[in-house]
């Protein structure tokens, strides 16, 4: 993957050297020059100075190849400017923005842009989120441990009760829109072609829906 990350502070930095140990392709920016320190000495990272807002600035980081783009500055401001423009105007594929006050939550989910919890979400979490691309969160729970997520279901699966997808503990099937329509399946509901199935999930057993989806999903 190609990330761009906006904000060099802990959590940016951090998330970083993750990816770019991982292989992944990381460009940082950040309006303090001296944030650079923060970084690995890593052939994957590059820091370009300025605002993570600014046009020219993101066109230097090769935002029109990005396949995702997380905005993780202290300023809610400036995270939500920067990930609007990264997914109105540029068409990021994962937009992902840091929120410090709770209030403003529903700005970026009026927006579609999946929010993360300054002080307690790790830099783990977001990765999970980064890599598990079609399964973003649509809300999550306490502080992130549990979230909401849906996903079409691949051929394999189409004819199978839907309660058999639950792992106890860890996934459950609580709702399915069939034909425009939402239902809450019983235990005997099968699932159908084009139905699109709402799982709860513990945020630790993301990777396992995802195999588990991904079989002939492509992901």
């Amino acid at each position: 993957m190609k990330v761009i990350v906006i904000g060099c502070g802990r959590v940016g930095s951090a998330l970083a050297g993750l990816l770019a140990a991982e292989g992944h392709d990381v460009d940082v920016v950040d309006r303090r020059p001296r944030a650079a320190r923060r970084l690995p000495d890593s052939p994957g990272v590059r820091f370009h100075e300025g605002n993570g807002y600014s046009r020219t600035v993101l066109g230097t980081a090769g935002i029109e190849h990005a396949d995702a783009f997380v905005a993780v500055t202290s300023n809610d401001n400036s995270n939500v400017v920067s990930a609007r423009t990264a997914k109105e105007t540029y068409r990021v594929p994962i937009v992902l923005a840091r929120v410090h006050d709770p209030r403003r939550a529903d700005i970026y989910r009026e927006l579609g842009i999946p929010t993360i919890a300054g002080v307690h979400w790790t830099v783990h979490r977001i990765q999970r989120m980064l890599l598990h691309r079609h399964l973003s969160p649509e809300l999550t729970f306490g502080n992130g441990e549990t979230l909401l997520v849906r996903s079409d279901l691949p051929d394999y699966l189409i004819g199978r009760r839907l309660t058999e997808f639950d792992v106890d503990g860890e996934i459950r099937v609580v709702e399915v829109t069939r034909a425009g329509r939402s239902l809450i399946p019983a235990h005997s509901t099968p699932a159908h072609a084009g139905d699109l199935v709402t799982f709860a999930v513990d945020a630790t057993a993301l990777g396992r829906l995802r195999a588990f989806l991904g079989k002939e999903l492509g992901t």
